[in-house]
């Protein structure tokens, strides 16, 4: 109970992400996310997109948690009337509680919250009241990578799979495009502590993921410097093998079509550069094998 209760007082104050807004959402302030006390939930149910040691097969999948709201607010975000407009439904502790263990009955792998950090405090009890009810499945905090290191490291216990996105390896693109301009460096100390906890992604006898460090890299048009920063930075000082998804999916979406740079896809040689870049770095998890679009 006083660990929920160390969490709830942080919503006074809220710090629970680099922002650092400082706002008292209890009170109905809202900051940089516009997440306010209550739990937003714009959907949930079995998930068969992720990667592959997370879903299993046709009858399994990852029993996925979409969040309402984004401390990122990316222009190009592809899920924007969740991140953006705040799409979603107000959720109990007890009501999402009940769809994890759901999740589970269904036969879900895992129970995967996309988005989570801004509602750390609700998902810390929710999960307690799930975990007392009997779940079991590994828990993924599947987040956008622009966390605060304290903030994470008070989840230790928590989280069993941390699924972070690391989309620039510059401040500059993460100023630009993200309304993060320290987005790099945060990044950097969020994935060390992630790591510190859970190490690199354990695959189980029948090669589903039970604990680890999971890294999203999402290939921008014209970005290939700024991924080698990335992928420099996990090889050296995270780990080679680290589990890296390179994914070659952008397309312009949300406000994207205000940034000439990022107006079109990634070129298929733009991709196998940074998969090149990657392969050179030493790194050699979660893209072999990889067709480039």
């Amino acid at each position: 109970m006083n660990r929920q209760a160390g969490w709830h007082a942080l919503l006074e104050n809220c710090r629970l992400c680099p922002h650092r807004c400082g706002v008292n959402r209890l009170q109905g302030e809202r900051g940089t996310c516009r997440a306010g006390a209550e739990l937003m939930v714009s959907s949930a149910g079995p998930h068969f997109g992720e990667e592959e040691p997370l879903v299993g097969s046709l009858h399994e999948g990852s029993g996925t948690v979409f969040l309402t709201h984004c401390n990122l607010r990316c222009v190009f975000c592809q899920n924007y009337d969740i991140s953006h407009l705040g799409i979603g439904e107000t959720w109990s502790g007890e009501k999402l509680a009940g769809t994890l263990l759901a999740l589970q009955k269904r036969g879900c792998l895992n129970v995967n919250l996309v988005t989570p950090t801004h509602y750390a405090p609700q998902l810390v009890t929710a999960l307690q009241i799930a975990k007392d009810r009997g779940l079991r499945v590994p828990v993924i905090w599947n987040c956008g990578g622009y966390e605060d290191a304290e903030i994470i490291g008070r989840l230790k216990g928590v989280v069993d799979i941390y699924m972070p996105d690391f989309k620039f390896g510059s401040n500059q693109a993460g100023a630009k495009y993200c309304n993060a301009s320290d987005y790099t460096d945060q990044c950097r100390r969020a994935l060390k502590e992630m790591h510190r906890q859970v190490g690199d992604l354990e695959l189980d006898d029948r090669g589903r993921a039970r604990r680890g460090l999971l890294v999203r890299h999402l290939v921008m048009p014209g970005e290939e410097a700024a991924s080698r920063q990335v992928m420099e930075f996990l090889a050296r000082e995270i780990s080679r093998d680290t589990w890296v998804n390179i994914m070659d999916q952008y397309r312009p979406a949300g406000d994207a079509g205000g940034h000439p740079s990022i107006r079109r896809r990634p070129t298929a040689a733009e991709v196998e550069q940074v998969l090149n870049i990657a392969r050179d770095m030493g790194l050699h998890r979660g893209f072999d094998g990889f067709v480039g679009a």
